[in-house]
């Protein structure tokens, strides 16, 4: 079970995490979490550059540590670096030592300030310690979440509820991974071209390096 669009309500339970960006552009934030793997996120960056589209890229580590070439792709093409753990744990089926470990293990090879938790499920203790690991982090959520690892899920669906939830300042999150790669190849150069010819650009969320 998953929503599509994040309600309001949890955004103002957790309002220390990043769900969306304030601007007053037409901007979308895309993300592409998993990666960096073969085949996939090569395909994500051709359509990106098709689009003149910039995105975030949130890395697991250990695709880091086996596709570097992958990873420098990524960066060369000047988009931007998220942690997403070095092997994708579940926040709250790992206790808090492993999970800091685990994100310390990836942000060796990473090098960022943004961070998004595997699942989207974090403790907060968990999210306490990495800010106190590093004051400048920020950990970011979604505002659209596109579904595409869900393989029951059409990509004619998967693309008509993007487009429905996806507003100004959306951060909208795809996945570069085989498991989703069926939805990503067919909604991905349809919602950027969608949302190109409604005056949207598509923007790195604000990063900083270390």
């Amino acid at each position: 079970m998953y929503l599509f669009k994040t309600p309001r309500l949890l955004k103002l339970l957790y309002p220390k995490l990043i769900w969306d960006i304030k601007t007053s552009s037409r901007s979308i934030f895309l993300t592409f979490d998993d990666g960096p793997i073969p085949i996939v996120t090569p395909y994500v960056l051709k359509i990106l550059k098709e689009y003149g589209a910039k995105a975030t890229f949130f890395c697991i580590g250990d695709n880091v540590r086996k596709h570097p070439e992958i990873f420098e792709q990524v960066k060369r093409e000047e988009h931007a670096i998220g942690n997403h753990t070095f092997n994708h744990l579940k926040g709250w089926k790992t206790d808090d030592d492993t999970y800091l470990d685990n994100f310390k293990q990836a942000d060796e090879l990473l090098h960022t300030n943004l961070f998004r938790p595997p699942y989207g499920r974090i403790k907060r203790s968990q999210a306490d310690q990495l800010k106190a690991l590093n004051p400048e982090l920020d950990i970011i959520m979604w505002d659209v979440l596109s579904g595409d690892f869900d393989m029951t899920l059409k990509p004619e669906r998967c693309l008509k509820k993007t487009l429905k939830y996806t507003r100004p300042g959306s951060i909208v999150v795809f996945h570069d991974s085989l498991k989703a790669f069926n939805r990503l190849e067919y909604v991905l150069p349809r919602a950027l071209g969608l949302w190109k010819s409604q005056g949207y650009t598509f923007e790195l969320l604000p990063v900083q390096t270390h």
